[in-house]
């Protein structure tokens, strides 16, 4: 019998290609092998963009479009919207009776938004209360493994220990305690040298055009040394390179460009357009997905609602058997 993984991501946009790099390429490998499900995150959107939610619908089918791209296969995984799969909300309701307010206040990540985002008023119950509801995504579906990055094992560890305290009260072995699944998150720097992130406008979109990715690639920094095209550099400190070391799997070619480098036999335009001819030769087929995909929205909706169908009768499932071990009544409709 195969194991269980769940996993998502919120719809707060276009997904760029370091989320290529790090989830979404391990998300394809996993299908094959255990019983997965993957959420696009709505209801997780609207805990920091509910004054500005007009987009979160058309972001939804800009995350599946991106996930379909890169090879997420709808016959061998339930893609779906988080929304749409009314559990999702119902378990995290339940988890908030029994989760302490002071589990949630020491949130690591709760208390840096609090004090970085300073555009969005987020003293809402729900933006601190959002760890609980990860806690649902991940407990409803009874799932063995999520999929993380060493980063992220702390948001799951406070998944785990509400389990462990709603099965206190009601029952060894309700919930499954799910196992990290840690995975190897590469490098990706974005055009800047930062992080590639969405909110530093430093990213490569999966979906954006071949012009418009050389265009960032061009004006990319590069090793502070190399002033003049006669001046030596060290890859190590150029994020051009690091981009090589993701997206490049031409072993010899790269070791080429480290060396030419380090020679200054090889200038940072050259250097970029090597890396640029490899981003597009990987991004052909991607797009040509993307592509056809965008032109059927009735198959987009089939394939959310096929996704929402397997993942609603798992829910339910767990919903039945937590429902009367809480001391309530079962929805006969459920």
């Amino acid at each position: 019998m195969k194991g269980r993984i769940v996993s998502g991501m919120r719809a707060t946009g276009l997904l760029h290609m370091g989320h290529m790099a790090g989830a979404l390429s391990n998300w394809v490998r996993l299908q094959d092998d255990y019983e997965c499900y993957y959420f696009v995150a709505d209801w997780h959107a609207l805990t920091s963009n509910y004054a500005d939610s007009a987009n979160t619908a058309g972001y939804c089918y800009d995350t599946l479009l991106d996930w379909l791209s890169v090879g997420l296969d709808p016959e061998k995984c339930a893609i779906f919207i988080q929304s749409h799969v009314p559990q999702h909300a119902e378990l995290g309701w339940a988890l908030a009776m029994i989760t302490p307010l002071g589990w949630l206040y020491r949130n690591p990540t709760y208390k840096e938004q609090i004090d970085n985002i300073k555009n969005k008023d987020l003293d809402t119950f729900a933006f601190l209360g959002y760890p609980v509801l990860m806690a649902a995504d991940i407990l409803l579906y009874r799932a063995d493994r999520v999929p993380v990055g060493e980063d992220q094992s702390a948001h799951l560890e406070l998944s785990r220990e509400i389990a462990r305290r709603f099965n206190h009260f009601y029952g060894e072995g309700l919930l499954v305690e799910p196992q990290a699944l840690l995975t190897e998150t590469p490098k990706v720097p974005g055009t800047d040298g930062r992080k590639m992130s969405k909110s530093y406008g430093n990213s490569l979109q999966i979906s954006e055009s071949p012009e418009s990715v050389w265009n960032k690639l061009r004006t990319m920094v590069t090793d502070p040394a190399r002033i003049k095209r006669s001046d030596p550099g060290d890859p190590n400190k150029c994020p051009v390179w690091d981009l090589h070391k993701v997206f490049n799997p031409d072993a010899a070619e790269r070791a080429e460009i480290d060396a030419g480098c380090r020679s200054a036999s090889i200038g940072c335009v050259d250097c970029k357009k090597k890396l640029n001819a490899r981003i597009q030769e990987m991004m052909a087929p991607i797009h040509e997905r993307r592509a056809k995909y965008a032109r059927d929205r009735k198959l987009m909706d089939d394939i959310l609602a096929h996704g929402a169908e397997r993942a609603r009768a798992t829910a339910r499932e767990t919903m039945d058997i937590l429902y009367p071990a809480m001391g309530l009544v079962p929805a006969f409709s459920r």
